[in-house]
């Protein structure tokens, strides 16, 4: 390969270089791709092509770069967090809904789908998941998130990493782990901004669920953040990018950039003098391939190895990379697909039939004084609030309508009103409202909204904020733009309260009397004390996706039981942050003035329509060996009178460590279907390794002494404890760590 060849293997090209009003502009393709081409980036996304239409000009590109001097064709990526983000691609609930399912499974099942669609068009890798760790929620993409417990996201990271890559390399769409890392904790919980944390921070909270898709689910590719961690750019990290992740964590595929980052070194942080500059920092810490475009790789890079800047066995070295992941995904084989084909993976009963599931089992009950949910013998039933009847607002970030909410994009989705009004039958009247706008001052349609609820049985009021990706200064921010996004990419907060005027509806419904159903549209979970203390009943129904209105329905008149349980603690308001459960003792315990620690909802809360009791903790030995495994069994009984789940929740906390420790961790969980008055034993074999930490040589240790092993409904709900002596103290083998606990369900 010439160095030019080899130049471009490491860049990319995007969609709209590419095509002219929805054809492909040969003449652009043909000069672009002369020389090859790493990546295709998002033909069909950001194209907005058809799946049959993205099929068929990917192979056309294909065949392009088949005609050059190498013949090497390229890889095309898209993105998928709630699903292919391009049209008529299915959208799931958004990452944090899904983190409420604390199902795996369901997670791979999902991306299965995902992988099922993606294939079809021709891409064989996608950037998604996010394992950020939420810990700051003023940061507009925690709903891209797992949310805050690292255990959490790394057991729904692997699900999603092993549904969408599935049995092998050559057969499944390779995954991305990003964005590493700790971008969910940059200062002020601005998008991009500084992060300032510890070592022993980095690597046992923020590190942990890289770690474990790498080792476990075996991901093929990692995008770097775009922050500074203590003033090194993530991008230009040499440490991050190879010491850490290929030495230490044994990584062995390919790293993209985040898009733009590579150049942003330049413009954003301010280390690199120009893109020649910016390529070479970034190609040298160990970012195999930029994205979105190539800005600074390319010629840049081939100036700089002339220049005696750059040594060519360093872009060899990404180049292997990049053409080993080629051959190993079956493109250098054969990189076409049948477009006529590409639309009967699409719209089938079988995708709308998982996306409403999830949607379902997604929802978390937060609150239900007087069982008021699920409705019945209602002869009116008012709905208002702006997240109730707009298709839009059931999406997140990166679901493709959300993501160019300027343009007028189909959708095949039903809104929680039509769900409502089929659900409740020709005898029951449904009036709307919508009350007032997500964001805006303007309160002129709270009569209106008044006087529907104040005639009804029953007032459902759906409030949230809009997620979209948004990049306006804060100078361009209108707070009268009744459509402005308060969630998602680029749209960070300082309150987390109701964006707009949505509290103050919730106040005026209030007082008329009527029974009051909050339900909570939004990627957030939202500082809303007045409605926890006020308001009978409130479900949290994050960004269900597009069968989410189905799925509100069936959670509101009970054709489905709510079993979602909470990622995230909600805090009280802003300033409690932050308000995670697994803070210190000397966090977790001292007060603010007005407000206490303790947060509004737990993590792991979540209610049901029945009830369960939890007895008969056992652990199987009350000494285990620092490389040994302790079985700890509990029996949980469904003592309501319905059909339901609960999540029996598995939390850990070292007696007398010798450094201040979280005052609990989750190390197990589990999700069980119980009948009415049904009982089933639930074991978690949990092994030493996962009740390791790093000491103060930063060796990651089990240490000898005791720990409290607790059951929890909640990490704020413990029902049942044991404690177990670890014999001694024992460093941990790089690859003999224990990433989850094993869990074992039987009747009891």
């Amino acid at each position: 390969m010439t160095l030019r060849e080899k130049a471009a293997q490491l860049g990319s090209v995007n969609a709209a270089k590419l095509l002219d009003d929805g054809e492909l502009d040969r003449e652009a393709a043909e000069e672009l791709l002369s020389e090859g081409i790493g990546h295709l980036t998002r033909i069909g996304g950001e194209g907005s092509l058809s799946p049959t239409d993205a099929a068929r000009i990917t192979n056309e590109l294909q065949e392009i770069l088949g005609e050059t001097r190498l013949g090497v064709p390229a890889i095309p990526h898209e993105e998928c967090l709630s699903g292919y983000m391009g049209p008529e691609g299915t959208t799931f609930p958004q990452s944090i809904g899904m983190a409420s399912t604390w199902e795996p499974d369901l997670m791979a099942e999902v991306t299965e789908q995902i992988r099922s669609e993606m294939e079809a068009i021709g891409t064989v890798h996608a950037l998604s998941p996010v394992l950020d760790v939420a810990r700051d929620l003023r940061w507009g993409r925690v709903e891209e998130t797992f949310g805050e417990d690292p255990y959490l996201v790394a057991a729904m990271a692997c699900a999603y990493v092993s549904g969408l890559q599935g049995d092998s390399v050559e057969e499944g769409i390779s995954a991305t782990l990003k964005h590493f890392v700790a971008h969910g904790v940059s200062e002020g919980g601005k998008n991009r901004a500084s992060v300032n944390l510890g070592e022993r921070e980095l690597r046992e909270t923020h590190l942990y669920p890289y770690e474990a898709a790498i080792r476990r689910s075996g991901v093929e590719s990692v995008m770097n953040a775009y922050h500074d961690i203590d003033g090194i750019p993530c991008a230009s990290s040499e440490w991050l990018l190879t010491d850490v992740l290929r030495g230490e964590l044994g990584f062995e595929g390919t790293v993209v950039s985040d898009y733009y980052s590579v150049e942003f070194l330049r413009s954003e942080h301010g280390v690199a003098a120009d893109e020649r500059e910016a390529g070479v920092q970034a190609l040298e810490a160990g970012i195999d391939v930029e994205l979105p475009a190539t800005d600074c790789y390319g010629e840049h890079l081939v100036e700089a190895v002339e220049n005696g800047e750059l040594a060519e066995e360093t872009l060899d070295e990404s180049v292997r990379r990049v053409l080993r992941m080629k051959l190993r995904k079956g493109v250098l084989e054969d990189p076409t697909v049948d477009a006529d084909a590409a639309a009967d993976a699409f719209g089938t009963d079988e995708a709308t039939a998982l996306t409403e599931r999830a949607a379902r089992e997604s929802q978390v009950l937060l609150k239900n004084e007087g069982d008021l949910l699920p409705l019945d013998d209602v002869d009116t039933l008012a709905v208002v609030g702006p997240k109730a009847d707009d298709v839009q607002e059931m999406m997140g970030d990166y679901a493709y309508p959300a993501h160019y909410p300027e343009e007028e994009v189909s959708v095949d989705a039903t809104t929680p009103l039509e769900a409502i009004r089929v659900r409740a039958g020709v005898g029951v009247d449904v009036p709307y409202e919508e009350g007032c706008t997500t964001t805006g001052p303007d309160t002129s349609g709270f009569d209106a909204a008044a006087d529907v609820a104040a005639d009804a049985d029953v007032a459902l009021a759906f409030v949230g904020a809009r997620s979209a990706v948004d990049f306006l200064d804060a100078d361009e921010a209108d707070a009268t733009n009744p459509s402005l996004p308060t969630s998602g990419e680029g749209s960070d907060v300082t309150d987390l309260g109701l964006p707009g005027v949505q509290q103050e509806l919730l106040v005026r419904l209030h007082g008329t009397g009527t029974p009051l159903v909050v339900v909570v549209v939004s990627g957030k979970p939202h500082s809303i004390e007045w409605v926890a203390e006020e308001v009978p009943a409130v479900l949290q129904a994050w960004l269900p996706g597009e069968e989410g209105g189905t799925a509100i329905a069936d959670v509101l008149f009970g054709d489905y039981n709510p079993s979602g349980h909470l990622p995230v603690s909600v805090p009280r308001s802003v300033g409690q942050l932050p308000v995670h459960y697994s803070r210190r003792p000397n966090s977790a315990t001292n007060d603010h003035v007005y407000t206490g620690s303790a947060p509004l909802y737990p993590f792991g809360h979540g209610l049901s329509y029945t009830e369960f009791d939890y007895d008969d903790l056992e652990l199987a030995a009350d000494r285990v060996d620092p490389a040994g495994t302790v079985a700890a069994s509990v029996t949980v009984t469904n003592v309501g009178d319905c059909a339901g789940r609960d999540v029996v929740q598995l939390y850990v906390r070292p007696e007398s460590p010798d450094q201040a420790r979280p005052v609990q961790e989750l190390k197990g969980f589990e999700r069980v279907a119980l009948d009415a008055g049904e009982s089933k034993r639930v074991t978690f074999e949990l092994p030493a390794s996962l009740l390791a930490y790093h000491d103060r040589d930063m060796n990651l240790v089990v240490h000898e002494g005791s720990y409290e092993l607790r059951i929890g409904r909640s990490a704020a709900d413990v029902v049942a404890t044991e404690t177990v002596d670890v014999s001694e103290s024992k460093v941990v083998p790089r690859n003999g760590r224990a990433y989850f606990a094993e869990t074992h369900v039987e009747d009891a």
